[in-house]
């Protein structure tokens, strides 16, 4: 299940947890054991999320790369619920169009899948461990069409954490289509990310500017690159990311991820990462 409309971070998607090994982005999730309803209200819809088990977020270990100062124990997780991982969880969502606008709005009841970091071990060997609050968050995602323009915002308020917070992101994508007489569209891409928790937020997006592109060959092989730079409006910290995609012939597919930090502030949370890079080449086979 996904919910969101901007490209770079995606706020407002809940039900499904962060892989953080497999992607250090957040795009990668992992399965949520679910009841799914769905009842059409005209063009609209409504749904709603039982989810009877919890899975804890994965983090790096002390041999992986892109790896949190000091290490995070995903192994032991601390619970605010009596029932842990057996949490019954709910969400309700409307989804509709109204004219050239698509939106989303939901309420989500359960354990966070952003866990609050705390610090734990001794002093010789210092971890962090996941803490799952119970938390009560209301979501909305846009996207709204207007010519050759996407204009596209999420934003959320989460009570029972540390403390209540609101975070929002918004942004645009302009398209030129069929450039230089070709089949292919080039999309500039603009948004900005702000998060209230500041350098307490697990994300390391929290008031930061995002440039970047995506262009798409629309050609047989599905060719799409999408790439940015993300900068800290007050910290030095910037960091580039790019993703490819391309088929080749029916059952072959070719996947392309990198990210480079390319300065990190002394202060930001990033900094354990300053000297690492990651490029990931995946070859996917499709029956």
């Amino acid at each position: 299940v996904f919910w969101g409309a901007t490209e770079f971070v995606h706020l407002v998607d809940i039900i499904n947890q962060t892989d953080s090994v497999e992607d250090f982005s957040g795009e990668e999730k992992l399965g949520q054991p679910m009841v799914h309803l769905s009842v059409p209200q005209g063009q609209g819809m409504i749904e709603a999320f039982l989810l009877p088990w919890f899975r804890e977020r994965t983090f790096p270990g002390e041999k992986d790369r892109l790896r949190s100062e000091p290490i995070i124990a995903a192994d032991h997780p601390l619970y605010e619920s009596a029932s842990e991982q057996l949490h019954l969880d709910f969400s309700l969502r409307y989804s509709d169009t109204v004219g050239n606008a698509d939106f989303g709005l939901y309420h989500f009841m359960g354990t966070s899948r952003d866990p609050d970091l705390l610090l734990g071990g001794d002093m010789r060997n210092p971890v962090l461990l996941p803490s799952y609050r119970q938390i009560g968050q209301t979501g909305l995602d846009v996207q709204m069409v207007a010519g050759d323009w996407l204009l596209k915002g999420e934003a959320l308020y989460r009570t029972g954490q540390e403390r209540d917070f609101a975070a929002a992101v918004c942004g645009f994508e302009y398209t030129f289509y069929g450039i230089y007489e070709s089949g292919a569209d080039f999309g500039i891409i603009g948004e900005y990310v702000f998060d209230d928790r500041a350098d307490k937020s697990l994300t390391v997006f929290n008031n930061d500017f995002i440039g970047g592109f995506r262009l798409a060959l629309n050609d047989a092989a599905g060719t799409e690159i999408l790439a940015g730079i993300m900068k800290d409006v007050e910290l030095s910290t910037c960091m580039f990311s790019a993703e490819a995609d391309r088929r080749f012939g029916e059952h072959l597919k070719l996947h392309l991820e990198a990210l480079f930090l390319l300065d990190a502030a002394e202060q930001d949370a990033v900094l354990p990462l300053e000297q690492d890079s990651h490029l990931s080449l995946e070859l996917q086979y499709f029956f």
